[in-house]
């Protein structure tokens, strides 16, 4: 027997053969896993907004005060030479 044959024949006996009980309240479980994930993808997803946010107005408020596009001053003069 070749290897795809041994493996076909695993499976239709798995399949003819007798099947588990599902408990009755399965259908129910599911469904509020899958509510829970989904609240919590939201959940997560608002906070990364939220987080974002909060960064891009941490950082306009930096700008703002610091003003890093300016030139910042001179510490010392030129040379003044031809005088």
């Amino acid at each position: 027997m070749s290897l795809p044959d041994r493996k076909e024949n695993e499976v239709r006996r798995m399949l003819e053969g007798p099947h588990p009980a599902l408990p009755p309240d399965l259908a129910d479980r599911a469904a509020e896993r899958g509510r829970r994930l989904l609240r919590r993808h939201r959940v997560l997803r608002t906070v990364g907004w939220l987080l974002l946010l909060a960064a891009a107005v941490a950082f306009g408020v930096w700008a703002a005060i610091v003003e890093p596009w300016t030139a910042p001053p001179t510490d010392t003069t030129p040379p003044l030479e031809g005088w």
